[in-house]
């Protein structure tokens, strides 16, 4: 197997030093709010995907405890407001790629013709170098598949990144410690011409000092994209640690120019990675950090921020906070609701569903969900859950104002035979209108006392036809 370029192993070598020093005096705070989005296992590398009233949200997945970018597996979330996301599991793990040995990092997934498509970078087992590979498949949450059986290109750098035109033109980016680009054919599998380097001039992607070997800010991750008219590269900028910059351009190609910082050094990760999109009215910028306990470099965690562009199109610089963004939309309590569909998790963990899709699980007694911006309207009076348990006394409580506020609703959760043999129970509640945050806490005896797949609320009483807007 060839080794990985000098470059290479210089740069991870003064990674893996910079995060033993970081140790040594940096200490983690839990976050206490709504950022970052995923609490129950550890998400880098976001890429955001608007598609049909929702953010499909494509991350890297950091193994607990790594002290690497020990990533084997890529995941994939969804909201329909911004705040509340689900959790879809893994449809793509570097095994769907017969050809890759390891390291599922950083990628982007696009939509086209009603297909989807995530470029990915892969250790391609043959040369022992960086490949970028392509699944595909037909819906966004997956599954994936290997959609040519190879790599679309390789040499030996990361970080793909993908716009398409309004013309219909899409274009491939990559690169560390360069920059490169393709045009993808229709296809989205196949490309025309060969790889063109960009020129990383310190007029288009800024200046670093003490660095004769790489003269500009330009490090690694871009994301480009389009707005009124004018292309933008946004970029990990710098190691280590890196902030995130950004360059514009009036053509896919160039000439870039160096607009400057949007988000400096912050947090406990010496890496970022940066994802841009607007949904719903508003614009959003998706980072990843070390704020989750046992947090940093390599156990990362993704977070978002709302902003606005400045009238002149450029971006504002951004701190990171543990608040996030406003509601972009009210969420709807009387149809089904998976019970992966979290604001905030505490003590949860994820599975496979033997119904489908996930459910909640792992669960001891005091652990909740935070439902945030639940729309009650005039008032609720029943709450019903779908549950598996192998023991008795459990019970799903519903509660306002925190996990330990006010109980408005009372679920007792039966031995079912099996952690997937599942019934629905309901239970009446009071005290809902308007709109709010809900909390669903799990109690009980001691050890995993229940598994929840879905939720949902009534307007009737327990036991009358329930006339609110329901779904099975």
């Amino acid at each position: 197997m060839t080794p990985p370029p000098a470059r290479f192993r210089a740069r991870v070598a003064a990674l893996l030093g910079l995060a033993l020093a970081v140790t040594g005096f940096t200490a983690v705070t839990p976050a206490r709010a709504d950022n970052p989005i995923v609490q129950h296992i550890h998400t880098a590398d976001p890429a955001p995907l608007v598609h049909n009233g929702r953010v499909y949200l494509y991350t890297g997945h950091d193994e607990d405890g790594s002290t690497y970018f020990t990533m084997k597996e890529w995941r994939v979330w969804s909201s329909a407001d911004m705040v509340n996301w689900t959790d879809h599991g893994s449809p793509m793990n570097v095994g769907t790629f017969a050809w890759a040995s390891k390291d599922a990092w950083a990628g982007q997934a696009v939509e086209r013709g009603g297909k989807f498509y995530w470029y990915v970078p892969v250790v391609n087992r043959a040369t022992g170098r960086m490949a970028i590979g392509v699944g595909v498949a037909d819906n966004p949450t997956g599954p994936f598949r290997d959609a040519i059986g190879r790599p679309l290109v390789e040499n030996g750098e990361i970080d793909p990144t993908v716009m398409i035109d309004d013309d219909g033109q899409a274009y491939l980016y990559w690169g560390n410690p360069n920059l490169w680009y393709v045009k993808l054919n229709s296809d989205m599998t196949s490309y025309s011409g060969s790889a063109t380097k960009i020129p990383l001039t310190t007029a288009g992607f800024g200046t670093r000092t003490g660095d004769p070997n790489r003269p500009t800010l330009y490090e690694e991750g871009p994301w480009v994209y389009k707005r009124n008219g004018l292309y933008y590269n946004v970029f990990a900028a710098k190691c280590c640690s890196e902030f995130i910059a950004y360059s514009t351009a009036p053509s896919p190609t160039g000439p870039w120019t160096y607009r400057g910082t949007v988000m400096p050094t912050q947090g406990s990760s010496f890496t970022n990675h940066a994802g841009v999109v607007d949904f719903k009215g508003g614009s959003y910028f998706f980072y990843h950090n070390g704020a989750l306990p046992g947090g940093g470099g390599f156990t990362r965690s993704v977070a978002v921020e709302k902003f606005s562009y400045n009238a002149d199109g450029t971006i504002p610089a951004l701190s990171m906070t543990t608040g996030g963004p406003p509601p972009a939309d009210t969420l709807d309590p009387y149809t089904r609701q998976e019970a992966e569909t979290i604001a905030w998790g505490s003590g949860i963990e994820t599975e496979v569903s033997s119904e489908g899709g996930l459910n909640v699980g792992y669960v001891d007694n005091g652990d909740y969900l935070k439902v945030k911006n639940v729309a009650f309207g005039a008032g609720a009076a029943s709450f019903s859950a779908r549950v598996s348990s192998t023991v008795s006394g459990a019970a799903v409580e519903v509660r306002t104002g925190g996990p330990t506020g006010t109980v408005v609703g009372r679920c007792s959760v039966p031995n079912t035979g099996g952690w997937q043999a599942w019934t629905t129970v309901s239970c009446p509640v009071s005290g809902l209108s308007g709109t709010r945050d809900v909390y669903l806490r799990f109690s009980g005896g001691s050890g995993y006392l229940l598994n929840m797949n879905w939720w949902r609320f009534g307007t009737t009483a327990v036991g009358k036809a329930d006339h609110g807007r329901r779904t099975r």
